[in-house]
């Protein structure tokens, strides 16, 4: 009987939690990725654009995510305001996904990707702010998750955009996109503002200027940059490797589903327990050495068997250098920053490095194919050194439920 009124009593407070409001604005959110995303570039061919087109319209999207996400970090800073621009920003990117609707041709197309892009680009930062803010708070919950939703709710929006192709066409993904972008702005309203500012605000440069005057935070964003940017040639090429190795396309969807479910896993249950117990620079170092064992793996064999041992690693790869990531930047960031902390991460920890490894993975795989693997696990050792750096901020993990 204690056990069980143990497990209703956590489970009350954590549906008296702002829990469940941040796993409707986290889910809202990548289920909206997750429908958009892969099928965007097909809407775009089927309004006209010629491949070359579609290239530069996501690029120019890319490009202007990478520039807009610190503004809005910054004004979310400035006016001590991060849910009320979560909220207008994500409000904007379901409007705006609409006038995808009524674009035909390339200048058109390319202003609302452009538009869309500049809307999106600080949501995903400034969610994480504020569930971050939340968690360390209330302490009923774990941020990761409130992430780990997110990533459930991604596959599970890309699993449902390929229904709603088949059944009502290409632009069917756009109005559920952009329904799912108000349902998070409604969400918005209900998580907690993120605590009274802890300062003055910075004017204009100063407040990068002062994230970056932090090492640890300059740590964990070449870290990032290194460990997580190695993930974009696997991202761009593992399926081509594979299928050049003569798998099939079921083989391959259950390869991929090993490596989504265990991102998933760490996030929700593994990582919290493993940050409590190694701390950040440890937890990091594990990340970065299976990244090695990870990527040496993919440069000499596609063999099946060895590639089902491999894939559940992403969680630990990816997920857990993630929250390594945010249990530092929650560590060693003033209150007042943490929205451009979170958006300066994004974009170059992870945006500018996963953008310039792609296209340079493009060029390794071309020369040295498989082998180009072996240069992702040589980033994974480069951060060795960087990660020994994070030592002295080495303690248990505020990210955990208690």
């Amino acid at each position: 009987m204690g056990a069980r009124s143990g497990v209703q009593g956590t489970a009350s407070s954590l549906l008296a939690s702002s829990f469940p409001a941040f796993v409707l604005l986290q889910g809202a959110l990548y289920a909206a990725y997750g429908t958009e995303t892969p099928f965007l570039p097909s809407f775009l061919g089927e309004r006209g654009l010629s491949p070359a087109e579609i290239g530069l319209v996501l690029a120019a999207g890319t490009l202007m995510r990478l520039a807009a996400g610190p503004v809005a970090g910054y004004i979310a800073d400035r006016q001590d305001a991060t849910r009320a621009v979560l909220g207008i920003a994500a409000t904007a990117s379901g409007l705006i996904s609409f006038a995808y609707l009524a674009g035909y041709g390339f200048r058109p197309l390319l202003a609302v990707s452009m538009l869309h892009a500049c809307a999106i680009a600080g949501l995903a930062p400034l969610a994480d702010a504020l569930a971050l803010a939340a968690a360390g708070r209330e302490r009923t919950y774990s941020y990761g998750w409130v992430r780990g939703a997110g990533s459930a709710a991604f596959v599970l929006g890309t699993l449902a955009s390929g229904l709603l192709v088949a059944r009502a066409g290409l632009a069917s993904v756009i109005v559920s996109s952009g329904l799912l972008f108000l349902v998070m702005a409604a969400a918005t309203a209900r998580v907690p503002p993120a605590p009274a500012r802890d300062g003055p605000p910075s004017l204009g440069l100063s407040g990068i200027r002062e994230l970056l005057a932090l090492k640890p935070f300059r740590r964990v964003l070449l870290v990032a940059a290194l460990v997580i940017g190695s993930h974009a040639l696997n991202d761009g090429f593992a399926v081509i490797r594979w299928r050049e190795a003569g798998i099939g396309p079921g083989a391959i969807s259950l390869l991929w589903s090993e490596a989504v479910a265990s991102e998933v896993l760490v996030f929700v249950l593994v990582g919290p327990w493993i940050l409590a117990r190694l701390g950040t620079a440890r937890s990091a170092l594990l990340a970065a050495g299976l990244g090695v064992l990870r990527w040496s793996a993919m440069a000499t064999t596609a063999a099946v068997p060895v590639l089902a041992a491999i894939q559940p690693l992403h969680g630990l790869t990816f997920a857990l250098l993630h929250l390594a990531a945010m249990h530092l930047i929650a560590r060693v960031v003033p209150q007042r920053l943490s929205a451009s902390a979170q958006t300066l991460y994004g974009t170059l920890g992870l945006g500018v490095a996963s953008a310039i490894l792609t296209a340079t993975g493009g060029l390794l795989y071309g020369t040295l194919g498989a082998g180009a693997f072996w240069t992702m696990a040589a980033l994974c050792v480069l951060a060795f050194p960087l990660i020994a750096g994070l030592r002295q901020d080495d303690a248990p993990s505020e990210l955990q439920a208690p």
